[in-house]
Parts: C-alpha cells; structure tokens; sequence
C-alpha cells in the first residue's frame, strides 16, 4: 500500500505534526509505503507541494485583510494531478489550514484519489479557529465570532463567509473523516459534516519509549532534586492562551508557598520567562525538548502532570505522561476526560477554574499513595486502550475499506 499523508510539516513541532510523524513510523514499520506531502520539510524522502511565490503572496496579502485564510494558495489545485500523488494509492490529510492547502482544491484532490481526513482541531468545521471554546455559532454558521484572536487568527470577521465556503467545498468531496477522540466525533455530527462517515480512532503511543523509568535516576540526569514533589507541565508554547499557562499560574498561586513547600515545578517547551518569575515555586526549565527519550526522562522524574489547556480535541501531553505512570489534573475540556479518569488516573477541575486545578493538584500533594496508584492505572490505561500499535492496525483497516469502498462504486 502506498501513502501520502498531508500537513504543513512533516513533523517538526507540534501536537498534531508529532502524532502524525509517529503514525507513519509506525505505518512504515507494517509495511505501508508512507510518504509525506508537505509545504516544508526538515527531511530528504517529503514530496513537497507547488507554489506560485509571486501570486500567492500578493493574493495572500488581500484575502488576510478581508479575514480570509489559505484560499490564496492557488497552486492547490495542482496538487491533484501531481505524479506522485497519482502513484499513491490513498491520501490521508492531516491539516488544511494554517498555509497548508486550499479547501476550494479539496473536491478535486478528492476525486482524483481515495481521501482519509483525520481531524486534529475543530477548524474543519468552523469559521476560521481551531477551538470555539464556549462558542456555538460553528453549529448553524459562523458569524458574529466572539474569539477572531483564536488561531489561525483573522483580522475581520468573515467567518460565515468562511463557513459557507467550506461546507460547499466538502459537498462536492468525497472523503472519510477521522477523530482521535470521541468527543471531537460528536462535534463533527453536529456540524455541517452532520452526515459525513466518521470513525474514532485514537491517538496512541510507543509504550516501550514511554514507559516508567526509575525516577531518582531521571532526576540525576536532568539535574533535579532528588527528593520532594516535582509537578510537571509540558507546553510548546506558554505564551499561547489556549494552553492555559497562565491559569496553571493562577492555581499555583491559590496554593502558595505553604502548601508547595517541598515542592518543584519542571516545564518543558518554548516558555514564558516573566510567567514563570513570577510563581511560588522553584521553577526549572527543560527547554523544548524534540526527543521522545528525553521527554520520558522528564515525565518519570515528576510526580504528577499538570496539563491546564483550556481546549483539547485529545490530549496528547496528557497521554504522554500516562504512559510514564503520571496522575493527571486538567481541565474537563474536549476530549481530555477519555484519558483523565476522576479517582483512576487523575483529577479533572472546572474548566477556566484556576482554584479547581488547584484543588487537583492539592489533592495529589496530601495523598502522595494515592496519586502513585493514579499513576499505575494511568499506565495500565494506555497499554490497553491507547498504544500506537492499535492506533496503527485500526488506521490500516480504515484505508483498506476505504480503498475498497471506492472500487465498488467504480
């Protein structure tokens, strides 16, 4: 079987962009022919995507004032007819916005090949963001958006506009939708996709690469204390909003210096130094860390994940450190509680609530036995329900009938 599997990157940062490379290391360990399509590449074996440099930019240039994204990439409509894309035998598409590709190029990619859309965020269904938040409108059509600063931004509101133009772009398509969590599958039944073949399959991770390493020598190597409680939290980017780092700040603070007096806070990713100066708490900073090695290491030197993202169409950080025999406290946010079991493997706060995270993480620190156990059944979890072996088979049979249904209706 041959793949192209389609995002901006082939894997260099990024939720989506890491599970992706994942995947097709995995694919690629069954035997799949799994190539990727892309606008940048780190790699030598990425097909890269057409562009027209002067044009796009100077029609890129217009339709982001007028709050509009990606249209601007008219060398999306050759993607179609490319000769490796006619070698492939299916194509699974793994991002359209964010200078990806053209959603109007998107019914002729889809008749030219057999397309599987695993969704990663909510952007497919709505106006522009890629989290409504408490927002509703993505429902019936956009419009009046309350959070045009969500990502991918825009400057002005044209998010029915958008919408519109979405939903007849996948009215002419033929595609098969994944989502990683049940939650965002429900999201998609409500949407304009209401309809649309749906199939839930969820993210999954090497349970030999994150597994429980001895913690005291983890703590050695990374240069930690060797006793009291380390809290961990893992966050490309602090200075995103969505991530929720200023509410683990909040908690933090609700706690204070009595109560997280044997404690240490280790961050992981590109952080916010005026943030982190500012807790109750020796703070030690990891940096970005690419390697998967290295961020078991940090996960089994904590005691407890604290994961505060105020959205989560899954929840891979969470995942991560299940895997590592981590509790987590997070938000009862999207589809978070599917990993974040109350009592087994974690606690989940009130969302936007930073005195309910800290509640969680309260909870953790009195009863230290108790969080161990969490984090036994944390493990337990994932190597039953969430490794990327399954996450593999279950994506292989999806292509296969996939691939079948469309020389039926041939």
């Amino acid at each position: 079987m041959k793949v192209l599997m389609m995002h901006r990157n082939d894997g260099l940062s990024g939720g989506a962009q890491i599970q992706l490379k994942r995947l097709r290391q995995g694919l690629r360990a069954a035997g799949v022919d799994a190539g990727m399509l892309c606008r940048e590449s780190r790699t030598d074996d990425a097909v890269l995507m057409p562009y027209r440099p002067w044009a796009e930019r100077v029609l890129g240039a217009a339709t982001r004032r007028l709050g509009l994204n990606d249209i601007h990439l008219l060398s999306s409509s050759a993607v179609a007819r490319m000769p490796q894309v006619a070698a492939a035998d299916l194509v699974d598409i793994h991002c359209l916005h964010s200078g990806t590709f053209s959603y109007l190029s998107l019914p002729a990619l889809c008749a030219a090949k057999p397309v599987v859309f695993t969704f990663h965020d909510m952007w497919p269904i709505t106006g522009h963001c890629h989290a409504s938040l408490e927002c509703r409108r993505w429902m019936s059509g956009c419009g009046a958006c309350p959070h045009l600063d969500v990502e991918p931004a825009v400057r002005r509101d044209a998010t029915a506009f958008e919408w519109r133009m979405k939903r007849s772009a996948y009215q002419r398509s033929d595609f098969t939708i994944v989502t990683p969590s049940r939650w965002l599958k429900d999201q998609v039944g409500a949407s304009m996709l209401a309809g649309m073949p749906v199939h839930h399959i969820p993210h999954g991770v090497d349970p030999g690469v994150f597994t429980p390493l001895d913690k005291r020598a983890c703590r050695e190597a990374l240069g930690l204390p060797l006793d009291g409680v380390i809290l961990l939290c893992a966050i490309e980017y602090m200075n995103r909003p969505l991530k929720g780092a200023a509410l683990m700040a909040d908690a933090l603070r609700h706690l204070g210096t009595t109560e997280l007096r044997k404690a240490t806070l280790v961050v992981f990713g590109r952080s916010d130094p005026s943030l982190i100066g500012s807790l109750p708490v020796p703070v030690v900073d990891l940096g970005y860390l690419e390697h998967d090695r290295m961020k078991a290491l940090a996960y089994s030197a904590a005691d407890v994940l604290i994961n505060p993202s105020r959205a989560e169409s899954f929840g891979l950080v969470a995942l991560e450190g299940m895997a590592c025999g981590l509790p987590v406290v997070a938000f009862d946010v999207g589809g978070i509680p599917e990993l974040v079991r109350p009592g087994q493997t974690g606690y989940l706060a009130i969302p936007e609530d930073a005195a309910s995270l800290a509640s969680g993480v309260r909870a953790m620190l009195a009863d230290p036995a108790s969080a161990r156990a969490q984090g036994t059944r944390a493990r337990e979890v994932v190597e039953t329900e969430f490794t990327l072996e399954k996450q593999v088979s279950r994506t292989l049979a999806l292509y296969q009938n996939v691939m079948s249904s469309r020389d039926l209706r041939r």
